[in-house]
């Protein structure tokens, strides 16, 4: 049994707060009765909801962590015919999507599901989940460049910084950083590094949460356990402490 707002979020109505409301006004039927006193509990793969008169639909949910390749592309749609994430998920017949932007030239973990609630608090600018990225660069970084990045540079869609910054290895041609970042904008690693000089060899996101590409090889991927989703569900009330 779960709850009624829940049900109608994940497929799609609205936030749990709207839906909640959309409740108490009466707009909701469970077996073709007005429920409008919260908490209402439901099973969704048997009670018959109506939302305004329109029955809504139970998709199970389902997620997927993925070690995407370079060259894959996180659209369901590509025009120009390249391989898309949601082609290397042999035998999963759901529609399920990629979670968040992981451009064509980077690689590493991405998550895929059909879960729209799961995908806003992961990708919400306001939840500020925490997400981990290895980048390879051209030349030596300085603390100072590091500092920058931290701070905040820059870009066409405002100020952009970077969480935290760890030097795993340095050498006169090249650096290897471990990024953490709360933002998500398009190509935001590469355009930051670019506007201090560097140029990004690689990129590979290793972790969201708890979650890291530990035993799964490129291309490979894995259903999420249980209690993995529900600790990416914890992720905004965790790092909102921080």
């Amino acid at each position: 049994m779960e709850r009624l707002q829940k049900v109608m979020a994940q497929a799609g109505i609205a936030s749990r707060r709207n839906c909640e409301e959309m409740i108490i006004q009466g707009l909701v039927r469970v077996n073709g009765k007005i429920r409008d006193k919260l908490p209402i509990l439901v099973d969704p793969q048997h009670d018959k909801i109506e939302v305004a008169g329109r029955r809504i639909k139970y998709q199970p949910k389902e997620y997927y962590l993925l070690n995407k390749p370079k060259k894959v592309v996180c659209t369901n749609s590509d025009p120009a015919g390249r391989t898309r994430a949601i082609d290397l998920l042999a035998g999963v017949k759901s529609r399920v999507y990629p979670v968040g932007r992981l451009d064509a030239d980077s690689q590493g973990l991405l998550i895929l599901t059909n879960d729209g609630e799961l995908t806003n608090l992961l990708t919400h600018p306001r939840y500020g989940v925490i997400k981990t990225y290895v980048a390879q660069i051209t030349s030596r970084i300085s603390g100072e460049d590091i500092e920058r990045l931290k701070k905040g540079i820059y870009l066409d869609q405002g100020w952009a910084k970077c969480e935290r910054v760890k030097v795993l290895k340095r050498s006169p041609k090249q650096s290897l950083l471990e990024i953490s970042m709360r933002e998500g904008h398009n190509r935001q690693i590469r355009r930051m590094l670019a506007r201090l000089g560097f140029s990004v060899r690689q990129l590979t996101r290793v972790r969201i949460g708890k979650l890291t590409l530990r035993g799964l090889g490129p291309g490979r991927f894995r259903p999420l356990t249980e209690a993995e989703v529900r600790s990416l569900r914890k992720l905004n009330e965790s790092q909102s402490k921080t």
